[in-house]
Order: C-alpha cells, then structure tokens, then sequence
C-alpha cells in the first residue's frame, strides 16, 4: 500500500467522522442538567470524560509523546502541558474570559499540524533550520490555548453564583481533566513503546505524522464550516447569555410538561 493510497484512505474516514469530531468538545443537554442536579464529583466526570474524548487535545498529546522514548522527557513535556492548560482553564473560567469556541478550536488544530509538521522534520526540510524551534516553549504556549478552549466549554455549565463555589467546580472540572489526560497518555506510551520495537515503526512513523497534518487541518476546516455556517457566528457565546439560555430552555420544557399533565 503506498503513501498516498494510506493518506486518501486517512482522510475518507476523517470525513466520515466529521459529524463527531466537530461536535467532540460541546456540552449535550443531558450533560448541563447533571450537572445541575448533581455535585463536584459530577464535574470530575465530565472532565474526564471530555478530555478522553477531545480529539484534537488527545492529537497534540499523541503527536507530543510520539518520539519521545525516556520517562523522564515524556514527564517533562506533559507537565509543561499540563500546567499550560490549567492556567488558561482555572483564570479564563474564573474570570468569565471566553471567545467563539469555533474559533478556539480551529486555531487549536493548528496545534496538531505544528506537531506533525515538527515531527516530520518539516521546519529542517522547508525552512532550512538547524533545528526546531525551542518545542518546550512551543508546547506550554499551546497548552495555555487547549486550556482556554477546554474553558469556553466549562463556561457553557452553570457554575453558580458563588465565587468558593464555582472555584471548586472548576477545579473540580480540571482534576478530571487531568485524570483522563492521564489514562489517555497511558494508553498511548504503552502502545507506542511496544511499536518501535516492531520494524514497522520506522517504516510507518512517517506516514502516521503526516496523519496528524492531515487530521489536523481537517479539524480546522471542520471548525471554520462550523463558524461560518453558525446561526450566530459573531456571538461570543458569553457564559451569563448561555446561562441564561440554559435555565429559558428549561421553563419551556417544564411548561410543556406541565401543560401535557393537565390534559
């Protein structure tokens, strides 16, 4: 099978997915009133859960760890991730900092085709660089924007009032974050350092990155569709708004309940 029958291939399924991918990181009707009725431990869930699911955060991590092959590297690299995106996650939900989630996500996707790229060798072969640049910084930087993309989400919650209490759903939030982040990045250390004992990594490794680059500007694209073609593409989706909606929505349904009960 050539390389470009497998990218081809890559790309039909990404668009088959595209429905899921596109809609991977937004907060389901069932989801805001769990959490409505529910407590901090509801919070954790959905944070796991959100991370075990974010298929551009899952992309960057994958693309982060892929030629990484020390614990002591893998450690590094995900705690600067980590610390990156809990920045941007605990001040930005905090302080009511949000813009159009579209947006966020496009620009996140960037993030996987930077990493594919750095993985290919691209900055070396297009640029002519002696060397990338310095990916630590690079990997922080984009930690802060995965955190501010993962906040427009939390925003979209009722968080409450009360600033002790809408700190301990955020934080709440974060750990099961981290908790998925953690499962995920198990899964993906042991299964790449059971592949490059196996020759078909060094003949495959190439052509899986060049997957990221592809994946990743499909993401992009399927973010910027999503923009464009929004009922609303120049609203913020402010956190107050979207809580407002939230509780309209539903007294409507409660109304038709109870309208349906008399009958």
């Amino acid at each position: 099978m050539n390389l470009s029958l497998s990218l081809r291939r890559l790309g039909l399924a990404a668009l088959m997915l595209a429905p899921s991918l596109l809609w991977a990181h937004g907060i389901s009707p069932e989801d805001r009133q769990r959490m409505l009725d529910g407590g901090n431990l509801q919070y954790i869930g959905l944070g796991a859960s959100h991370m075990l699911t974010g298929y551009d955060h899952l992309l960057f991590l994958f693309g982060v760890v892929f030629f990484l092959t020390t614990f002591k590297d893998v450690a590094k690299f995900v705690t600067v991730f980590t610390l990156g995106h809990c920045i941007t996650l605990i001040f930005a939900t905090f302080y009511g900092i949000t813009w159009n989630y579209f947006l966020i996500d496009a620009v996140i996707a960037v993030s996987v085709i930077y990493k594919g790229f750095d993985n290919i060798g691209g900055f070396q072969r297009v640029f002519e660089m002696e060397q990338s640049p310095s990916m630590l910084g690079a990997v922080f930087g984009f930690g802060l924007l995965h955190g501010f993309g993962l906040s427009t989400r939390l925003q979209q919650l009722p968080l409450g009032d009360d600033p002790t209490g809408m700190l301990l759903r955020i934080l709440s939030f974060n750990i099961g974050v981290e908790l998925g982040q953690i499962v995920a990045l198990a899964g993906m250390v042991a299964v790449l350092a059971w592949w490059r004992h196996t020759h078909s990594f060094r003949r495959i490794s190439h052509a899986a990155n060049l997957g990221l680059i592809v994946a990743g500007t499909l993401l992009m694209l399927m973010q910027l569709h999503g923009y464009l073609h929004d009922t609303d593409p120049n609203g913020f989706r402010f956190p107050a708004e979207e809580h407002r909606h939230i509780h309209e929505d539903m007294d409507v349904e409660k109304s038709v309940d109870s309208s349906r009960n008399k009958l």
